[in-house]
Order: C-alpha cells, then structure tokens, then sequence
C-alpha cells in the first residue's frame, strides 16, 4: 500500500512537471504570436512574467520585438522587466525602436518604467533607423541625448551617419551636443560627410 501511494505521488509530480513545461511553451508561443489573452490568463496563473527563452528573451522582448502591444501591455501590469537584456544585449524597448514599433514604445513610456541603462540605448536604435517619430517619443520622454554607446557614438552621430535628417533636427532642437566625438575622433558632422549626407553636414555645422 506504501508503495502504490508513492508511486501515485510521483506520477503526480510529473504530471505537474509536464503541464508546467507546457505552460512555459504556451507563455513564450503567447508572447512571439500576440495572444494576449492566453497570456492574461497563464500569467493570472503564476507564469513568471520574465521567463526566458533559450536566447534570454523575456516574455516582454519576444512581443516588444514583433509589435504585440497589446501583450506588452499585459505584461507590464505584471512588472515585467524593461530592462532585461538577452544574449545579444538587446532590452524590449530598444528591439522595438529598432524594428519601429511606435505603438509599443509608447505603452513602454506610459508605463514609467525605465527605459535605458548603460550602453546601447532605444534613442540610438531609433537614430540608426531613421524612426523620427519614435525618437520623438524618447526625446520628449526624457531620454539621454548624449548618451554613448560603446564607440562612443551618439544618438546625433548615427542619426547623421545614416542620413536621417528628421530625426537630426529633433535632437538639435532638443539641445542634443553636436561637439561630441566617437572613439575615431569624428563628431556627428564630420561622420554625414564621411557617409556623403552633406545636407545634414551642412545643417550641423551651420547649428
């Protein structure tokens, strides 16, 4: 009798092991598909809202990546972290000012939550890809002008350098320093000139 009711109790815990397992599939399938609901619904349950995929993306990465705003919404009512950073050192915010999600940078804001740490930063993603009105956003939201990525590159210089000149005139107008140079010695205009952006070259060094 000892014996049956152990062995009924260890079926029991791998019965509860696999219905986790699935539950932590069916968390990350919610994320990357936006399945808010579903999510609602396993996180009521008591699904970390940080779990991780095997990349390090959290819950939060995963829909902020692919434009779920709804799901990021649900996720930051949990405190999700904003700030986790995956194997690439990529955070939430920062892949979807990347990718141009404007809709999930601002349910990202909304939420007071912070937005940037050391490093690479969601303004200098915006920068690189032009996202004028996502850069905006930051902008308005308090972002760090000057912040320097590790080749000491600012939000300015690769904004120039990649020929964005909506999103170069919102960081002058809000004060962004222009004398500022990279780990080549090159300020934001000198790196538009390199790259043949002599109309940003020319707004820079008449600002």
């Amino acid at each position: 009798m000892r014996f049956l009711i152990s062995v009924c109790a260890s079926l029991a815990l791998l019965a509860g092991g696999a219905a986790w397992a699935g539950s932590y599939e069916d968390a990350l399938d919610a994320a990357t598909n936006g399945q808010a609901a579903a999510l609602s619904q396993l996180l009521a349950r008591g699904i970390d809202p940080d779990t991780t995929d095997q990349n390090g993306n959290t819950l939060l990465i995963l829909a902020a990546r692919d434009g779920h705003a709804d799901v990021v919404e649900v996720l930051l009512k949990y405190r999700a972290s904003t700030l986790h950073r995956n194997l690439m050192g990529d955070s939430a915010p920062m892949l979807a000012a990347l990718r141009g999600h404007r809709e999930v940078i601002q349910k990202l804001i909304a939420s007071g939550r912070p937005l940037e740490s050391d490093g690479w930063t969601p303004l200098m993603y915006a920068a690189f890809e032009g996202h004028a009105g996502i850069a905006q956003d930051l902008i308005a939201a308090g972002a760090s002008l000057n912040a320097r990525a590790p080749n000491k590159a600012t939000p300015l210089m690769l904004a120039a350098r990649n020929g964005h000149i909506d999103v170069v005139r919102a960081l002058l107008a809000a004060g962004a320093d222009q004398s500022l140079k990279n780990d080549r010695g090159q300020s934001a205009a000198d790196w538009a000139l390199e790259k043949g952006n002599t109309d940003i070259a020319r707004l820079l060094i008449k600002g």
